[in-house]
């Protein structure tokens, strides 16, 4: 997985995720939040996306990266927001 691509779908995802969640965090918080999610929803469903669809590639990055920023945004408001 090219770390260039990571980053970019990341960063995008975290940016969206956070607006459309209405999660108040700057844009530092917002793109890291994206690449972890990324990092940890594509390793999540790459297997999944290889077995039910036959691919592997940028596909399950886009896919996972939605997923972890959802996951991750989740977290972050249960555990951390209210501090």
């Amino acid at each position: 997985m090219p770390v260039f691509l990571v980053l970019i779908v990341g960063a995008a995802a975290g940016v969206l995720g956070a607006h459309f969640m209405k999660l108040n965090v700057n844009i530092y918080m917002a793109c890291a939040i994206g690449v972890l999610g990324t990092i940890l929803g594509s390793f999540a469903l790459r297997g999944l996306m290889n077995v039910m669809l036959g691919t592997s590639g940028v596909l399950s990055l886009f896919v996972g990266a939605i997923f972890g920023v959802v996951v991750l945004i989740w977290i972050y408001r249960t555990y951390f927001s209210g501090r």
